[in-house]
């Protein structure tokens, strides 16, 4: 049996991927493992003021992410929490690698057709491309609807 020793969660703040957190946390107890909540601020087109509004979304979307983490987290096992302004596949695959995961654990929404086309498919570029397992939660299982988004 494989021992996840550094589980990747990203979120995005609603209820599937609370439910994927709740998902790792059950991993991380099972094997004394820690993990390691990132949030992608996605970036906006080029502007005069991208600088600043990505930095402040930033500093919003890791004061949240830490509450998360707290309230779903604390005390039960080691998180730490990581915010990034950039491109949501690209880096949560850096941070794949840059953290050496041992295990992904991440919410998938199921975009079908026209949507999947024009906004693509964050997990399906991470379960092609990460270099360890990736357990998706998808979206309108039991797990995500117990849970409601913070």
């Amino acid at each position: 049996m494989a021992i996840f020793k550094r589980i990747l969660c990203p979120m995005d703040f609603d209820a599937n991927s609370n439910a994927a957190l709740a998902l790792a946390r059950e991993i991380a107890v099972q094997n004394r493992a820690t993990i390691y909540l990132v949030h992608i601020v996605p970036l906006p087109p080029p502007g005069p003021e991208i600088g600043a509004w990505s930095g402040m979304l930033a500093r919003d979307c890791k004061k949240r992410l830490e509450q998360v983490a707290e309230r779903r987290l604390g005390g039960k096992v080691p998180y730490q929490v990581h915010v990034k302004a950039g491109r949501p596949d690209v880096d949560v695959l850096n941070f794949v690698s840059r953290l050496r995961a041992d295990v992904v654990v991440m919410a998938t929404h199921g975009r079908r057709g026209l949507k999947r086309f024009l906004l693509g498919s964050v997990a399906e570029r991470v379960v092609r491309e990460a270099s360890c397992p990736v357990l998706t939660v998808r979206s309108g299982t039991s797990r995500a609807r117990r849970r409601k988004s913070p």
